[in-house]
């Protein structure tokens, strides 16, 4: 099929994508998913301030044409980014997430907030505090010592050490989302557990 840099929307399987619209199309019956249903959609309840600002700057990245409103094709396209893409595009993709103010730079406050935000809505059990992780990765991979990461700073450092990105792509890891819309909305466990339909 040659190279599909950029396009893993097209590597989806036909099953999964029925899924994902079934999913999306029951919980969106308009086609079009506001921010609050965005956070309903992926249980989304009660969260703290830095996890609630984190989500919907997770919003405005997923709605690519920003008008406000997330469709299926962007739905898909951030679900598959995010599950599926290679580790330059994903990179991409989470640099514009930890870019707050979205003036290039990562600086320590929109780091260590996202981090706390991420840790909150996964429930993450990281022997590392937020603050201590924050600092690793500036100390780590912020090169000329600014105090904000550039874009070539966070894909060249976070590529070069595993730990950081094996730690990154962990905290973004939307796995049991994947199992939910899978199981149409059902914990994994209790459509194990559910009768076979004959």
């Amino acid at each position: 099929m040659g190279n599909m840099d950029g396009k893993t929307v097209e590597e989806l399987s036909t099953t999964e994508c029925h899924q994902w619209y079934k999913k999306f199309m029951t919980e969106c019956p308009s086609g079009q998913l506001t921010l609050y249903e965005f956070k309903q959609f992926f249980g989304l309840k009660n969260l703290s301030p830095a996890a609630n600002n984190y989500v919907e700057q997770m919003f405005e990245v997923f709605d690519f044409n920003k008008d406000g409103y997330i469709d299926f094709m962007e739905y898909v396209a951030a679900l598959s980014l995010v599950l599926k893409g290679k580790v330059d595009q994903k990179l991409r993709w989470y640099f514009k997430l930890y870019d707050v103010d979205g003036n290039g730079c990562i600086d320590r406050a929109e780091l260590l907030n996202i981090i706390k935000a991420i840790r909150s809505i996964n429930r993450c059990s990281e022997t590392m505090s937020a603050e201590e992780f924050t600092d690793m990765v500036f100390n780590k991979i912020d090169i000329n010592g600014d105090g904000e990461l550039s874009l070539e700073e966070f894909m060249e450092g976070v590529q070069k050490d595993e730990m950081l990105l094996d730690i990154l792509t962990r905290s973004l890891d939307l796995t049991h989302i994947v199992r939910l819309i899978q199981n149409d909305g059902k914990n994994p466990h209790e459509a194990q557990d559910a009768p076979a339909a004959q």
